[in-house]
């Protein structure tokens, strides 16, 4: 194993993935700084309410993920055309699950709302930015099928490059509706999401623009409908686990949530902020995983095993060093998160106990990160995720969440630790599995295989 150029590699895809994360999470961070100065409650209602834009990218995450693990090996071959298959099977389940949520939120945010609060504040701001931003998740799946396929396809800093610019315009028109600058009305929530509509469309027709650039792929119009037996039985390998693991993580974010939503304003803002530094704090190990499984799985694709797993073993290493490093960053920063978030004097005493609860549940998360979102899908090993998740999280952390907050009427900090106890205690479970070396698997098939029909 070349050190020098594994390293090379990793930093040149993960500097772009990782800027783009942090680009996404900032819209986040936005919204929740500014509406936060213009009202609490506000703040505190896209924050529940984006709770659906979430389990929505939780689907969309699943079919995105499988298309990129497969295409990473498929692009290592050169074969172009399985890529642009596999690009359009995504964009058709895409833009399906686009469409449902879509529907419900638009249409239907009364009912959604329920869900994660019972206070009419938070419940009307809800609906009211539910029923504009939700016109954006008919873009947003279609958009995240274009950016996937560059990242694979050698195009990762296009990539970065479209979605940061979509979120600098994002946050810029937050600015000016939510407080009414250049003459705008103040709009609040609707200018939160006005603000997110905008960029959406914006970020597709900069994506669909790229795609004609002579060395990207694109969807191939003649073949779009045309469905490979062989080619669709691997991919569904590949997403339903992902789905399944996607699905059981995403709800139960939801329901840490709702559960800290229905413990009153003041542990729901706190929350809200808490929410925003972590996945902040989530860009570095989430760039690490991306381009780490692409590496990995380049190497897997062509056949070099060996050579995947020294990959693995390396980025095993590398994923205790940014957990323990990103713990420390927490701790220092959370004097400064306490003076720039604009809240009451009890949501920033529960906001303190968070920020270090947080700072010991990173560690575990940017390992599980890092190690199952990149190694173990880069070789196809998808169904570990779903079963750990199974267990740690709906078998220990969400019940005792609920029986602390419901039943027993712990401290919000009790509650609030309950819902970080699924990352900690996945990571023995995650290294015996990884000793295991099932995720060195070439997953790649000839033309003739696809072709022929037969699985």
């Amino acid at each position: 194993m070349d050190k020098r150029l594994f390293y090379k590699k990793l930093i040149t895809l993960t500097l772009p993935m990782a800027f783009q994360s942090l680009m996404l999470a900032s819209v986040a961070a936005a919204d929740a700084i500014m509406l936060g100065r213009f009202d609490q409650d506000q703040m505190s209602a896209v924050s529940l309410a984006s709770q659906i834009q979430f389990i929505q990218n939780m689907v969309l995450s699943a079919v995105t993920s499988a298309g990129t693990i497969l295409g990473a090996q498929y692009w290592s071959k050169g074969d172009k055309k399985t890529i642009t298959d596999i690009f359009n099977m995504m964009l058709r389940i895409n833009a399906l699950v686009s469409v449902i949520f879509f529907i419900g939120c638009v249409f239907f945010p009364q009912y959604l709302m329920i869900i994660f609060a019972h206070e009419t504040a938070l419940m009307e701001n809800g609906i009211r930015y539910l029923q504009i931003a939700g016109w954006s998740y008919l873009l947003t799946g279609i958009s995240q099928c274009y950016l996937s396929i560059m990242k694979i396809s050698e195009h990762a800093s296009r990539s970065a490059w479209i979605s940061s610019g979509a979120v600098v315009i994002n946050i810029g028109l937050n600015a000016v509706f939510i407080f009414g600058l250049f003459g705008m009305p103040r709009m609040g929530v609707s200018g939160a999401a006005l603000a997110t509509l905008i960029s959406r469309v914006i970020e597709i027709v900069w994506c669909v623009a790229s795609s004609f650039g002579k060395t990207y792929v694109r969807p191939d119009v003649k073949r779009f409908f045309k469905r490979e037996k062989v080619l669709s039985a691997d991919f569904r390998k590949c997403c339903l686990p992902v789905l399944g693991a996607s699905l059981l993580w995403g709800i139960g974010f939801t329901s840490y949530t709702a559960v800290m939503g229905h413990l009153g304003g003041d542990a729901a803002a706190a929350n809200s902020v808490a929410a925003v530094v972590r996945d902040l704090m989530c860009c570095m190990c989430n760039g690490i995983a991306a381009a780490g499984g692409i590496l990995v799985g380049n190497e897997l694709g062509v056949g070099n095993l060996t050579l995947g797993r020294q990959y693995g073993d390396k980025l095993m290493k590398i994923s205790y060093v940014v957990g323990i490093g990103t713990a420390l960053i927490i701790c220092a920063l959370t004097p400064f998160v306490l003076v720039v978030a604009d809240l009451t004097d009890t949501a920033r005493k529960y906001l303190l106990g968070m920020m270090f609860i947080m700072a010991f549940y990173m560690i575990g998360r940017c390992v599980n990160t890092i190690i199952i979102n990149g190694i173990f899908a880069a070789g196809g090993d998808t169904k570990f995720d779903m079963y750990s998740l199974a267990v740690t999280m709906w078998g220990l952390a969400v019940p005792l969440a609920i029986l602390g907050a419901f039943v027993f009427g712990w401290s919000i900090y009790i509650v609030y630790a309950c819902t970080c106890l699924d990352e900690v205690g996945k990571i023995p479970w995650v290294m015996i599995h990884f000793r295991k070396h099932k995720w060195v698997k070439d997953l790649t098939r000839s033309r003739d295989e696809i072709e022929g029909g037969k699985i």
